[in-house]
């Protein structure tokens, strides 16, 4: 073995503690700064995400709504004067649902996509291995 300081024996001997205390607060302000735009941003993700889902949850209640009108109306039309133009009163309404389903499951795929905040969880989770020693400076 060498008797030769590392960069680091030798930074940790010229900087006072004061000093170092201080690398140390600013670095984890600057830590705390970005996971703080991290979260934002994934936050930001999500929040699009769930409004492009519930448009689409939306959209299948308004046209599951159509659905009905149509099939009442195809109903009461079919009921009262047995003729085509109660099928084709039924075939609108058909059409309606089919529009309703996709909707909907486009909109539950949408919603399901939705995770919230992971890389900022994951990189919280670091931090107190950050503030650990490190093998270079034992």
């Amino acid at each position: 073995m060498s008797d030769v300081p590392t960069p680091s024996e030798r930074k940790a001997a010229d900087t006072s503690l004061g000093d170092l205390l201080g690398e140390v607060t600013r670095d984890i302000s600057t830590l705390m700064q970005q996971e703080v735009e991290l979260a934002k941003a994934e936050i930001r993700q999500s929040a699009k995400r769930a409004g492009k889902g519930a448009g689409l949850l939306g959209g299948a209640a308004y046209t599951g709504h159509l659905t009905v009108l149509f099939l009442s109306i195809a109903v009461w039309w079919g009921l009262g004067h047995v003729i085509d133009l109660a099928w084709a009163s039924l075939i609108v309404a058909v059409v309606w649902g089919i529009v309703a389903a996709v909707l909907y499951v486009n909109g539950k795929k949408e919603m399901a996509t939705i995770s919230g905040a992971p890389r900022t969880v994951d990189s919280l989770k670091k931090i107190p291995d950050a503030l650990k020693r490190n093998e270079e400076n034992r």
